[in-house]
């Protein structure tokens, strides 16, 4: 009986014994994956257990920084030292919050005397630092206000937005430009009180054509004495204060009196304020009967998105609303979105007596009294179940809903723009960040070179960047070095501030940076869009080249005679190329290239008329002193001179019909220039 030989494999197969060993396996790589998070995990609560020890149990506030020193976290605590220790528990935390532990490699503390000034610190610091895992308020542009001046011995109505440093009483805030502006008119046909500026005021002669068409009372000439004025002054005051109900009822007994006394003139005065004041009550929405002054606030959650409705009531009447959608965790819900939004919303406003909001927030009662010691009158933050003040916030509620799909749609739309964008310029990525950059200038004076940026959730207004062109060898109309100047002091900027991590290693580093993008949003543009040819295209692959920059660039050239439409594309190592005339793609990149032409040229012009400001009319060719000074008699200010038309340039004594033209042309858009 023979024995068997053993089967020998041949040489050419592969031995799969060996391959299993040298390749690893997706059950492996998933393991090793749960080991690193593990592991940093580990390291994160191991450094919060360190500052454990040294943490203060006092109120305050405290920072989670990650290794590269950016905040990633803003909290306040009545004891800092509990609510750290929290964060090392080993158990009962959620996916989010371990996220920021792993993340974690040194803390901050600031100390305060109570939990209150705890609480609006926190939101002041999450507002200045913008945390990766905090609630942020996105859009938090200021509201405009009605303010009646008391510098003055006839006070002034005008709407004003920012800082509250003029003498005067504010009334708002409004949610837009638009209701002020409506109010303010009515207010002027109700009081007849001036809007016209200082200078304005105290060079009239005669009176201007509000007085004609009854919207002022002309105490710039005497028509009205100052007592009379004064009354004026008050019943605005008491009218926008709230007491709308006495001043109504005022105007209609002085009516009454009037007409009685056949003085039916003056009655028809009183009768035309009295519907005035009817039109502004009237036109205001929903204008509720037992609310005097209230904000409403109302959240709605879909998506993984959020959208907060805020609804302004004053004086009885609404004075608009206002969408926000603010940066939050998907794992977040309406009442923690909610608490935090409310405690950045008033950080720089002031509230109102009474605060309805949809869902219930913690530390209700803190944030009370948080606004209440800073407004110096109690505030009151009330969760309505029943009523006229839960039909307010039903209200906000249906218009949170309305909005948010709204923007879900829009969203949706951009997304599949940038999708498109991607595969016609085959980008690496769908960008998320687009950054467009323009120049302004007339002739190379007041240079002015502009960054708008965009994303999937439209323009990106808060992070609109301007460069006044300071090169002193820069050849004036130069657009090539301009736009050097400008992407040389935009990249140096943000290599100091936020550098990639892939900078100086090579190009191993794609997948990194692409992953700490995803996890936040990063500074660093995923395309860079020029206005301009070949030659703005090799200007700035040069300036970026020089500091070792790789994002992708596009210059888009307008089409013969800058018709729309007609743009030719340059690329990097690509022929030229058009669009078709109704490609999508086209159409956003257009749209893209005309907002940062617009945001260049109203730079440019406020840089101007800054500038003429300082230097005074005799800029414009044919101005000299006597004629500057007819002008602003005759006017009273710059602005006004600015908005007039040619015909009422030639009304001033010396003004010709061509030194009307020429002024009219300085400030229009005749004189405009820019880069291509």
């Amino acid at each position: 009986m023979s024995t068997p030989k053993p089967e020998i494999a041949p040489e050419t197969e592969p031995v799969e014994e060996d391959d299993e060993q040298s390749l690893p396996q997706p059950e492996e790589i998933e393991a090793a994956s749960l080991e690193d998070e593990a592991d940093s995990l580990a390291a994160g609560r191991a450094a919060i257990l360190r500052y454990v020890k040294l943490a203060p149990s006092r109120p305050g506030v405290y920072r989670m920084i990650d290794a590269r020193g950016d905040v990633l976290y803003v909290g306040k605590a009545k004891s800092i030292k509990k609510r750290i220790a929290a964060y090392a528990r080993p158990t009962g935390l959620d996916t989010r919050i371990e996220r920021m532990i792993a993340a974690t490699r040194t803390l901050e503390f600031i100390v305060t005397r109570t939990e209150t000034e705890a609480l609006l610190l926190e939101a002041n610091l999450i507002k200045r630092l913008r945390p990766r895992f905090n609630v942020v308020l996105r859009d938090d542009k200021s509201f405009p206000y009605i303010l009646i001046t008391s510098d003055h011995w006839a006070p002034q109505i005008l709407k004003h937005r920012g800082a509250r440093t003029r003498p005067g009483h504010y009334f708002g805030p409004f949610a837009s430009v638009w209701a002020v502006n409506r109010t303010v008119n009515a207010l002027q046909r109700a009081f007849l009180l001036r809007s016209c500026s200082d200078p304005f005021f105290e060079s009239r002669t005669r009176p201007c054509l509000l007085y004609q068409i009854k919207r002022c009372a002309a105490p710039c000439t005497k028509d009205i004495d100052f007592q009379d004025y004064a009354v004026l002054v008050r019943e605005a005051n008491e009218f926008l204060s709230g007491r709308s109900k006495r001043v109504k009822d005022e105007l209609a007994a002085e009516m009454e009196k009037a007409s009685a006394a056949l003085d039916f003139e003056r009655a028809a005065i009183y009768r035309d304020r009295l519907a005035a004041l009817s039109a502004i009550q009237s036109h205001q929405g929903v204008n509720p009967r037992g609310v005097e002054e209230a904000d409403v606030f109302a959240v709605h959650q879909q998506g993984g998105f959020s959208c907060v409705e805020v609804f302004f009531f004053r004086t009885g009447q609404n004075w608009g609303n206002r969408s926000y959608f603010p940066k939050a965790d998907r794992s977040l819900g309406a009442g923690e979105v909610l608490t935090a939004f409310l405690a950045q919303f008033y950080d720089d406003k002031p509230p109102p007596r009474l605060i309805l909001i949809s869902h219930a927030i913690a530390d209700r009662a803190l944030l009370a009294q948080a606004l209440s010691t800073k407004s110096g009158h109690k505030v009151e933050v009330l969760l309505p179940q029943r009523g006229e003040k839960k039909d307010l916030v039903e209200h906000a509620l249906a218009n949170a809903r309305e909005a948010l799909g709204r923007k879900l749609a829009e969203t949706t739309s951009q997304q599949k723009l940038l999708r498109q964008l991607a595969e016609t310029f085959e980008l690496p990525r769908v960008p998320r960040r687009i950054e467009v950059y323009d120049n302004s200038h007339i002739q190379g004076a007041n240079a002015v070179g502009a960054m708008i940026v965009a994303g999937a959730e439209g323009f990106r207004k808060s992070q609109y960047r301007k460069f006044n062109i300071r090169s002193a060898d820069l050849t004036p109309g130069d657009d090539f070095a301009m736009m050097r100047e400008v992407l040389e002091r935009r990249f140096k900027r943000l290599l100091a501030e936020a550098p990639r991590p892939s900078e100086g290693a090579g190009n191993g580093g794609t997948a990194e940076v692409a992953e700490a993008d995803e996890k936040d949003e990063s500074p660093w543009p995923d395309l860079v869009l020029i206005d301009g040819g070949q030659g703005q295209l090799t200007a700035s692959r040069e300036v970026l080249a020089g500091l070792g920059v790789d994002v992708p660039l596009i210059a888009i050239a307008k089409g013969p005679d800058r018709d729309a439409g007609r743009e030719t594309f340059f690329l990097p190592g690509r022929d030229s190329f058009k669009l078709p005339p109704r490609d999508p793609v086209l159409y956003f990149v257009e749209r893209l290239r005309d907002e940062a032409h617009r945001f260049a040229v109203g730079s440019h012009r406020a840089r101007r008329k800054r500038d003429l400001r300082e230097a005074g009319l005799q800029e414009i060719a044919g101005i000299g002193p006597t004629r500057k000074r007819a002008l602003l008699h005759y006017f009273g200010t710059l602005k006004s001179i600015e908005r007039a038309s040619v015909t009422d340039l030639m009304q001033v004594d010396g003004i010709s019909a061509e030194t009307a033209r020429r002024i009219y042309e300085f400030f229009h858009e005749g004189g405009e220039a820019g880069a291509g």
